[in-house]
């Protein structure tokens, strides 16, 4: 009786399970889940890329630039809302997600009213220079001058390994803000620093890399053409053409001399050539397995900025085979990157930012219009006009490419003086570069900011209070500021157009017309990865989320 009693109680047990809602299973079961969250951000930069140079050069890649343009969500009308294109003010642009206004690093140097002096946007002698290469004491760098939080430094902030390198300290510096785990830059004197501003001495697993990859190595290589030379768009020697130190304008590169041994100038060539971008992809290798980056609970960060191309276009202009082959060899380059994340991290555990802090304008030479007029002009036309004026005295402090800053008892008198201030604008306006002049107080505003004139704003959106100049030139197309091969830092489509390109976790494919530009990374790759990160003016680019930042 008792057997029977149990049996039907076990049966009734069971039909009453059957009848229970289900409790909550695996994802599969539950429906559809948010995807995890990747656990690695990365930047990746690469110096002077104009958007051109991905749809004209394309059809040459096969390897990482290729699956980045076809796997990755590619804005291609992204472009950089403000005048001053250059290399600081575009890195900490990517690096915080804000504008010259808000982050200050408005060129790649600028006056400092209180010294006097001009230095780089990093230079600060307040701080260590910390050598990797046993070179002797030099400049040193911070981020003191970078006035927002860095991405980088946000992920530091809460628990993540913050990693960033490139050839130069001003790339390096502004990606990686104030705090990070290791922060390294090429010195031109021919070996690796960092700054005591990240650190009391050498990163012990960048040291270990550094010595078991001494730059000699590369001392007999020879930079030819990777592909035939018929895969090149026009021709290898062009006039206007530059000829860095001892190479000539057409290929082979050698970086060493026959019975040579390294030096200034081998050093000067080995940052041109190829070979030093797949050095740094190498140098980020090693920091991904050293510190098991992304392969932890926290969320960690790597930033490489790859400058050679800047280096390579300054010298032999955007229509060079150098600029082409340096393209191919980096396609590759970025492959072997991403190949090794894939393996390490994980394809689904990361995600990646990819852009450029700057274009590049076309050699006069090659487009049949413009020219180059040196700072020097805007500076000797001014102080004679002032002088006229004024009377005698020295009253052009300083020209910063765009930037021009008048001695203190200049800027007044000219204050009182419409006149005076009519001929100063007069004069710059005559140099055959200069298109407009804005006075400070004339794109000083948020009104300015917002302005349906795209020229006053974009000079207004490079402009900071304390840092910028008195008078603001805008160089007309095709001129440059600069007696160099070629230059960039305008407002020009061909400095301001640069790829903004999201790959990997959470990520949707596919080419993105929408407006776009590099200080939307930084929110969405914080956004993705789910890192709360201070305001920015930039947006998570929710179009290309498969859960946008919105939700």
């Amino acid at each position: 009786m008792l057997k029977t009693r149990l049996t039907r109680t076990a049966a009734l047990a069971a039909l009453l399970a059957m009848l229970a809602p289900a409790p909550p299973g695996p994802a599969a079961a539950r429906g559809p889940q948010p995807p995890a969250r990747p656990r690695l951000i990365v930047l990746l930069v690469v110096d002077q890329l104009r958007t051109s140079y991905l749809t004209e050069y394309g059809g040459t890649f096969s390897a990482g630039l290729q699956r980045l343009m076809r796997g990755g969500a590619w804005f291609t009308n992204a472009a950089y809302p403000y005048m001053n294109t250059v290399t600081c003010a575009g890195h900490a642009t990517i690096g915080t997600g804000t504008l010259p206004h808000e982050h200050g690093m408005i060129l790649n140097g600028w006056l400092d009213r209180r010294s006097g002096r001009t230095p780089y946007c990093t230079d600060d002698p307040s701080e260590t220079h910390i050598s990797y290469s046993n070179l002797p004491p030099g400049q040193a760098d911070s981020p003191k001058n970078l006035l927002r939080p860095s991405l980088g430094e946000q992920v530091h902030d809460r628990g993540g390994r913050s990693v960033v390198m490139s050839l130069k300290s001003r790339s390096a510096v502004t990606l990686a803000g104030h705090e990070a785990d290791a922060v390294v830059w090429f010195d031109g004197r021919g070996g690796w620093s960092t700054s005591s501003a990240y650190t009391r001495k050498p990163v012990p697993f960048i040291q270990e890399f550094i010595d078991a990859n001494p730059l000699s190595a590369d001392y007999e290589k020879v930079w030819e053409r990777s592909l035939d030379p018929g895969a090149y768009k026009y021709e290898d020697d062009a006039e206007g053409e530059g000829r860095p130190t001892g190479w000539t304008r057409t290929f082979p590169h050698p970086l060493g001399t026959p019975g040579g041994a390294p030096d200034a100038a081998y050093y000067s060539r080995w940052q041109r050539s190829p070979f030093a971008d797949e050095y740094l992809a190498r140098m980020g290798i090693s920091a991904v397995d050293a510190l098991k980056l992304g392969q932890s609970e926290t969320t960690d960060f790597l930033a490489i900025s790859f400058s050679s191309l800047d280096l390579v276009g300054h010298a032999y202009g955007p229509r060079s085979h150098e600029v082409q082959d340096l393209l191919v060899r980096l396609d590759r380059t970025i492959g072997r990157l991403l190949d090794h994340l894939d393996r390490t991290v994980g394809a689904h555990n990361y995600v990646l930012g990819f852009s450029s802090d700057h274009g590049v304008a076309d050699l006069p030479e090659h487009v049949g219009a413009g020219g180059r007029q040196p700072g020097r002009q805007a500076f000797e036309a001014l102080s004679k006009t002032l002088q006229t004026a004024l009377g005698p005295g020295d009253h052009v402090a300083a020209v910063a490419y765009t930037d021009v800053y008048l001695a203190p008892e200049t800027n007044r008198q000219l204050r009182r003086n419409p006149r005076a201030m009519t001929a100063a604008i007069d004069a710059l306006r005559g140099l055959p570069a200069v298109d407009r002049v804005f006075r400070a107080d004339e794109i000083a505003s948020s009104e300015a900011r917002a302005s349906d004139d795209p020229v006053r704003r974009a000079a207004a959106l490079s402009y900071h209070r304390d840092r910028s100049g008195d008078l603001i030139l805008v160089p007309k197309p095709n001129w440059l500021f600069s007696s160099a091969v070629t230059t960039h830092g305008t407002h020009h489509a061909y400095d301001r157009e640069v790829p903004v390109i999201v790959f990997g976790a959470s990520i949707k494919g596919g080419e993105y017309a929408g407006a776009a530009t590099p200080a939307d990374l930084a929110p969405t790759l914080a956004a993705v990865a789910g890192v709360r990160i201070r305001r920015t003016d930039g947006r998570p680019l929710d179009e290309a989320l498969a859960v946008p930042a919105s939700r």
